[in-house]
This record gives C-alpha cells, sequence and structure tokens, in this order.
C-alpha cells in the first residue's frame, strides 16, 4: 500500500518533490496546492488533485502526509494547521524563522501525535557524505579544522528570497543546510561562534556570510557562503571542503567531489637550518616538500541520493527504522542560527552550550 501525499506550495521544489515521490515505491502523490493556478499546470502526477486552498488539502482524508513548501515565514501556520487535520509533515527548511515559533509549532505537533520531519536533504549530498566518511573513520587521524565553503557570481538571489518579509537572504536558504551539515558531522557541544553575514549585493537580505566554531572536541569549522565571488572558471557553483587531521588533509571541490587524501611520509618534528630560496624570499618551514615526502589517496567511495531522505521517511513510518532528521537536530540548528545573527549585530563571539 502506498503512503499518499499532498504537496503544499508547488514551486520549484514543490515540483521537485512529486517528480521524487512518483518515482519513489511506496508513495504516491494525490493532491497539490498553490496560490498560482499556472504553477500546478505542468503536474506530471495523472489525475492529481489541484486546489488553490491548502485547507481544502488538509480535508483530503485519504492524505497521511503533507509537504510544506510555502514560504518560509508561512511554515508555522501551515504546519499547525496540518498537524490539527491528523497529518504527518515533512516541512522544508528552515522549519521556522525563530526557536519561538519552532516550539509552538513542536507543542501542536505532539498533541496531535503526528510525525515531524524537515527536508535536510544535504545530509544526502556525495561531497558531504565522504567528507563524513573522512571524519568517522578516522583517516586523517585528530581532526582540528573542517572547512565548508559554497560560492556563486549572481549576487542577487531568486524569487521571494530577496525580500526579509518572507524569510529570504542565504542564511534561511543554504546556510541551514551547512549548518545542519557541521552538526550532523561533528559530534560534539559547540563552545562559541563567532559569526560575519553580510548585504553585498542585496538591500534586504544577506547574501554573504562567515562562520567559524569551536567546539568542545577540539575541531574547529568554517563555513563560507558568497553568492558574488568572482572567478573565471568553467565550474562557478562549487562546494568546497577541507578536513585537517593530525594524520594528514583532505580536500574536494564540487558536489561530485574532486579531490585527494593527503598524507606525508616523514613529519620534520624539528625544522633543520638548510633554508629554501622562494619568490618572497628565505624560508625553513614552508619551503617545497622533497620528493617522496608527501602521499595521496583517493577519496573513499560513498553511494548516496537525495531519495533516500523520502526512503527513510517511510520507513520510520512503519516502524523500520527511526527518522533521520530527529526534532532536537532541527532546534539546535535554529538555535545556532539565532546565535549567528546575534554575533553578527555585535561583532562578538557567543558563548553557546557551555
Amino acid at each position: 500500500m502506498s503512503v499518499k501525499f499532498g504537496i503544499i506550495g508547488f514551486g520549484f521544489m514543490g515540483h521537485i518533490h512529486e517528480t521524487t515521490l512518483t518515482n519513489l515505491k511506496g508513495a504516491e502523490v494525490v493532491a497539490i496546492c498553490d496560490i498560482n493556478e499556472d504553477r500546478m499546470v505542468d503536474a506530471v502526477t495523472e489525475n492529481v488533485v489541484k486546489t488553490t486552498s491548502y485547507d481544502e488539502l488538509l480535508a483530503i482524508e485519504a492524505i497521511n502526509t503533507v509537504i510544506v513548501v510555502v514560504n518560509n515565514h508561512l511554515h508555522k501556520e501551515v504546519v499547525i494547521k496540518a498537524a490539527r487535520a491528523g497529518k504527518n509533515i515533512i516541512c522544508e527548511k528552515p522549519a521556522a524563522m525563530t526557536v519561538t515559533e519552532f516550539d509552538e509549532m513542536i507543542a501542536v505537533v505532539e498533541q496531535a501525535d503526528v510525525l515531524f520531519t524537515v527536508h535536510q536533504q544535504r545530509r544526502f549530498d556525495k561531497d558531504f557524505r565522504t567528507a563524513k566518511a573522512v571524519y568517522d573513520k578516522k583517516v586523517l587521524g585528530d581532526v582540528y579544522t573542517i572547512q565548508s565553503k559554497l560560492y556563486g557570481f549572481n549576487g542577487n538571489m531568486h524569487d521571494w528570497h530577496i525580500y526579509k518579509k518572507y524569510g529570504g537572504g542565504m542564511l534561511y536558504d543554504w546556510g541551514v543546510h551547512l549548518i545542519d551539515q557541521i552538526l550532523w558531522l561533528v559530534d560534539s557541544k559547540i563552545t562559541s561562534l563567532y559569526a560575519d553575514v553580510r548585504n553585498v549585493i542585496n538591500k534586504e537580505v544577506d547574501d554573504y556570510f562567515k562562520i567559524l566554531f569551536k567546539f568542545e572536541n577540539g575541531v574547529t569549522s568554517e563555513i563560507e557562503l558568497g553568492t558574488y565571488f568572482l572567478e573565471n572558471k568553467a565550474k562557478w557553483f562549487e562546494h568546497h571542503w577541507f578536513v585537517g587531521g593530525n594524520l594528514g588533509s583532505m580536500y574536494s571541490d564540487g558536489f561530485e567531489p574532486e579531490g585527494k587524501i593527503v598524507k606525508t611520509t616523514r613529519l620534520l618534528t624539528n625544522v633543520l637550518g638548510r633554508t629554501t630560496m622562494t619568490a618572497s624570499g628565505p624560508t625553513r618551514s614552508f619551503g617545497p616538500p622533497g620528493e617522496g615526502v608527501l602521499v595521496t589517496e583517493d577519496l573513499p567511495e560513498v553511494i548516496v541520493d537525495h531519495v533516500m531522505f523520502f526512503e527513510n521517511y517511510l520507513n520510520a513510518l512503519s516502524s523500520k527504522e527511526e527518522i533521520l532528521v530527529k526534532i532536537p537536530e532541527v532546534r539546535r540548528v535554529l538555535l545556532v542560527m539565532e546565535a549567528i545573527k546575534q554575533s553578527a549585530e555585535s561583532g562578538q563571539s557567543i558563548y553557546f552550550e557551555k
């Protein structure tokens, strides 16, 4: 028997969800909703119910689960109504605009006894899972730094994301994903964070941020995103990772990661007196490595796909496995985002989770 889905909000991501579920065994889209009828014209599901009222969609008894894909500022309103209608809920990120909003939503969800999760599908990105495999298997020994960087050149964002009142900006867009990845990767409390959040091109909302985390286990992590980083490259939209440990480093470029693990055949605990001349002058510590000192290994192979988010969801509904994206994890991301905004406004580090 298929789990019957309704999709509320049929813009870009609503279309992606419909296509994914159409090709997923055990799932069926029975209704879609959008205030703009033109957006629903190209739905691929035969005989799908189309409505401009999400109240009408929620009244369809056959629907087991609704996917909330409306503008960010409407998540609370729609999730609460869906829960009260007895529907299980997958909400797009960010789940809410504030922690207070989220707590109000979860109180209703728990009272209604429905399943709730957030579409953090980038836990299934291949480049992220590659970095996670390296970290989890201690390939690099004790990791001390993790860098996650994403750059584009367009400057401006799309549709409603350029408006503050709708919950726009890159922190609420890609930022939620990048923060969630780091928090899921590093299993440790955050001791402090510092953030620089800017409007470089956009007037109302952020389009650049740099976030520095210090974790209790000794890891320091840096997230940087900019929509206006100009380079003359064929590949302009890439996610870059660097992970450094006491036994080596890992670097990768792109969502289909291209990179290496780099290690040394010997460590210099004391630099000898011999100097090397470089373009910037003589050096002892930063000269080129001798032959055979650096060796490389291939990145680990990982098999992962965004459809696995929905496979996990279906299995969780039938109690075959735990839901992957859990309520406390979602709330922690929102807490971090509030601390990020506080740090950016004050110019100070925020001491966190002590």
